[in-house]
């Protein structure tokens, strides 16, 4: 039982010193006006968050989609895309103005925010500052097809660069896929009389 007792009295001594130590630095950084440390960095505050230039409106609606790693692949993946739209992707607006969308390796749709930035780039991703680690850029965007490249590097190397291609409306076909009106046929021509 005496050497709990000796423990005891080391803890609780030790504690005391504690106390005074650090009772003593801070009265004398109080009566000398210096700061105990250096100084805590403060962090650069967010700027203001920049609009993008594309709305959310524009990127609602049901497109084909498709992926590339190479960039000689683009052509033949905006063919697919438009191909897929027999399965369309739907993106809805989300409740608070964003988009209705998936992240990387999550199931479960989100709703994603358009951000724009200095540089004049803009992104899609989770709330918070432009160009996140979970933010796509938008590469290219037309109202008819829409590039969006994953900017963390390990998941663009999994998924590729994506290829939205806008689906028709409903019940409306493809122009594409749409044939030209024939060709009025040639006139025959008559046989020569019998002689």
């Amino acid at each position: 039982m005496g050497g709990w007792l000796r423990n005891d009295r080391w803890f609780a001594a030790a504690a005391v010193a504690c106390a005074l130590t650090l009772g003593g630095l801070a009265l004398g950084s109080c009566a000398s006006n210096q700061p105990a440390g250096p100084a805590p960095t403060a962090e650069a505050p967010a700027g203001p968050e920049i609009p993008s230039t594309i709305r959310a409106d524009e990127v609602v609606g049901r497109w084909g989609y498709g992926s590339f790693h190479r960039p000689e692949d683009l052509v033949r993946t905006e063919a697919a895309a438009r191909a897929a739209c027999g399965e369309p992707v739907v993106i809805n607006r989300g409740p608070n103005g964003g988009v209705m969308m998936y992240l990387a390796d999550n199931a479960q749709l989100q709703e994603l925010e358009l951000k724009g930035s200095q540089s004049g780039q803009n992104y899609i991703g989770p709330p918070g500052p432009a160009g996140g680690k979970d933010d796509r850029q938008i590469v290219s965007f037309d109202g008819r097809s829409m590039v969006l490249k994953w900017l963390d590097p390990e998941v663009a190397g999994r998924y590729g660069t994506s290829v939205y291609v806008r689906c028709a409306p409903e019940g409306v076909g493809h122009t594409a896929a749409r044939r030209p009106p024939p060709k009025p046929k040639p006139k025959p021509v008559p046989a020569p009389a019998p002689q």
